[in-house]
């Protein structure tokens, strides 16, 4: 008779640990996940899916106006909040089946209820103790709200998905990947958008030519960006919220966004009780192999708060099967990989920033492009994309790639393949483009900057 219920108990569904659930049945494991809300985790109801959706409904007002120069004569257009969200919530629902499907035709137990840990051995769902070798805690991260007088007057990207109504104006607030894209969002719906960010130039760590360029495309877009100023302190009245800014300015806005930051989901599981180690953020220490400082419990995907990416916690989630049940220890190479912000438009990114690469690198070779795109030449627009491409001198290898435009993300995961693969700045320039396209003037940059 098994000496536990389980092989592996997993707290939290969402893309990591639906993944390593699945994957260590399939290898023979007799395994369980536990989740207290919707299965998918973050990506699927309050992240990545719906975003999506939502900046694919912002755009459809620059498409409107772009037809025009293509000879189709638009008429008034007009947008209903309600129906995006209700067709978006029903996207979700069926997403959610999707992965009850998955999880129990891979055989894996499904408890529908909050999980916390007992022992080094044991979990707690609804007041009945489940045995199991070993546990693997994936119950993601999030979002944090600034501790300032009247922040309970902010909402935060969870909440933003579900508004009853599109306000007039919005106040968005932070400088990462959240803030970038909302701003974006609003805006493309018709509401009067500011983006505030209290350092220099938002999306710290990304590309800083690359920074640039995004932040004028989105101006020119008709959003207001604010840097070098924070929120102090937020009042509501009777018809808007007013809030007061570290450089002493005031704003009014209808809805004050705040995307400043995620904190691991680490409270209240019993983690401190069994000695698992955390660190200053609350997220779980773990190794090479996802083992945290207790020998029979594991964590994976945003609790670690290393790379918070889904395709990430997804690779996370295939290693700790393999290794564990599936007789090959594996290792997640967190070199060159690519991410996307799906702002207005897009930045996408692989490998190195300039500044890195100077940093990291004897001599390189830097080349760029900006150019109308080919779409826009009808539109009476002056959007430009922007392209970058960093070279090693002494190698010819292709350290980093940099887009700013439409559908940058779809090209850079092609461009991630090749410098995955050691593409050197020769291979790139003997490879025939496909005309006429955006893409193709990744492979035709012949001067360096």
């Amino acid at each position: 008779m098994p000496r536990y219920d389980y092989d592996l108990f997993v707290i939290g569904a969402g893309s990591g640990g639906v993944r390593a659930a699945r994957m260590s049945a399939g290898f023979g494991a007799r395994v369980a996940i536990a989740e207290e809300r919707h299965l998918g985790g973050t990506c699927v109801n309050v992240g990545c899916v719906p975003k999506k959706l939502l900046v694919y409904a912002a755009r459809c007002s620059a498409e409107f106006e772009e037809a025009e120069g293509y000879g189709w004569s638009v008429g008034p257009a007009k947008f209903d909040w309600q129906r995006l969200i209700r067709n978006k919530n029903r996207e979700i629902e069926r997403l959610n089946g999707v992965y009850r499907k998955l999880l129990t035709n891979s055989g894996v137990t499904l408890f529908d209820d909050r999980a916390t840990l007992v022992d080094e051995h044991t979990v707690s769902v609804g007041g009945r103790y489940n045995t199991a070798e070993r546990i693997l805690v994936a119950t993601g991260g999030r979002p944090t709200i600034p501790d300032i007088p009247g922040n309970e007057h902010l909402i935060s990207s969870n909440e933003a998905f579900f508004l009853d109504n599109l306000p007039k104006r919005a106040l968005i607030v932070g400088g990462g990947y959240i803030a970038v894209e909302f701003a974006g969002i609003f805006n493309g719906l018709g509401v009067d958008t500011t983006l505030l960010y209290r350092g220099p130039l938002f999306l710290r760590g990304f590309d800083e030519e690359a920074r640039r360029h995004l932040a004028g495309e989105m101006e020119k877009k008709g959003m207001t960006l604010r840097f070098a100023a924070n929120l102090e302190r937020v009042a509501k009245t009777d018809a808007e919220l007013r809030t007061t800014l570290t450089d002493g300015s005031v704003l009014s806005t209808g809805l004050i966004l705040a995307a400043t930051g995620r904190a691991p989901n680490t409270s209240g599981l019993g983690l401190e009780q069994l000695g698992v180690a955390l660190d200053h953020n609350r997220a779980i220490i773990v190794d090479e192999h996802y083992r945290s400082s207790v020998p029979s419990i594991y964590a994976l995907g945003d609790v670690t708060h290393r790379l918070n990416l889904t395709p990430v916690a997804l690779a996370e989630g295939m290693a700790v099967a393999k290794t564990l049940y599936g007789g090959r220890p594996t290792r997640v190479d967190y070199t060159g990989i690519p991410s996307c912000v799906f702002g207005q438009p897009n930045l996408a990114t692989v490998g190195l920033t300039e500044e890195e690469a100077r940093r990291q690198y004897a001599e390189i070779a830097v080349y760029v492009s900006r150019f109308t795109p080919m779409k826009q030449s009808l539109t009476g627009s002056d959007e430009k994309t922007f392209m970058k491409l960093l070279v090693d001198n002494a190698s010819d290898r292709v350290i980093g790639a940099h887009m700013v435009g439409e559908d940058a993300g779809e090209i850079i995961q092609g461009i991630a393949i090749a410098m995955k693969a050691g593409a050197t700045k020769a291979q790139f320039d003997a490879t025939i483009g496909i005309h006429p396209t955006a893409a193709e003037e990744f492979v035709t940059m012949r001067e360096p900057v």
